[in-house]
């Protein structure tokens, strides 16, 4: 699978809720739909791999009935989605902790999983109840463990085998795009997020459109990526001048 892996922090369904005088539910009801457009468009777009922030570790501390909301929309969108998404060539695979996900909506994602695992058009990566600081230290404790098994030696945890315990090989992404006017990570893949370009977008989650990723992607592939390093004619001027 060739491609972009876009990676999207999906702000703004309750701001948008807001305006339009519903209750905060419903903008995560719009939300779920702009979820189901982008995906059908990231594909002919060039994408290969798209991750959305679905619901941090920090939202918790929403009121029980907004977060009781959230997974009955995670569930339904499991089991509703089904069909297409196997159709479409996607693979759904799910990102941060499981353990305090309730059980229908568990049930229904892990299902989703395996019945999509087959998929190579587009990479679907979910992250729920996530938070990158602790998968960070997720994965030092398990490379922390394989070196008292004696199965690493200290000088071998390299940034190389810490990169892959972290993303589980999944190339990092190309371009974060984050909406609803909002500047900042929010503890969002802060590891693979190093040489990633940023997006900032105006636009609230549940009116986010195909041609608002595309908007996007132009941006993206109008900018020039440098790594840390120089373009071959700033490496010319650098000969002359020496």
């Amino acid at each position: 699978m060739t491609g972009l892996h876009v990676a999207i922090i999906m702000d703004g369904n309750g701001r948008w809720a807001r305006s339009q005088g519903k209750p905060r539910w419903r903008g995560h009801v719009e939300g779920v739909e702009s979820v189901r457009r982008i995906v059908r468009a990231a594909p002919d777009l060039g994408v290969s791999v798209l991750t959305l922030y679905a619901f941090s570790a920090d939202n918790w501390k929403r009121p029980r009935m907004e977060v009781g909301r959230l997974f009955w929309l995670l569930k339904r969108y499991c089991v509703s989605e089904r069909n297409e998404l196997i159709s479409r060539g996607v693979r759904v695979t799910a990102i941060g902790r499981r353990d305090r996900i309730p059980t229908p909506a568990l049930h229904a994602l892990q299902q989703l999983e395996r019945e999509t695992a087959s998929g190579t058009k587009l990479h679907l990566r979910l992250a729920i109840d996530y938070s990158a600081r602790a998968e960070v230290a997720r994965a030092t404790r398990e490379l922390g463990q394989r070196v008292r098994a004696g199965e690493l030696a200290p000088e071998q945890m390299t940034e190389e085998l810490l990169t892959q315990a972290v993303t589980g090989g999944v190339p990092m992404p190309d371009l974060l795009i984050r909406t609803a006017g909002e500047r900042r990570l929010s503890d969002f893949l802060l590891w693979e997020l190093a040489y990633t370009e940023l997006y900032f977008a105006q636009t609230h989650w549940p009116d986010f459109r195909r041609d608002d990723l595309a908007t996007a992607l132009a941006d993206f592939r109008a900018r020039e990526r440098r790594f840390g390093g120089i373009v071959e004619e700033e490496e010319r001027e650098w000969a002359v001048g020496a």
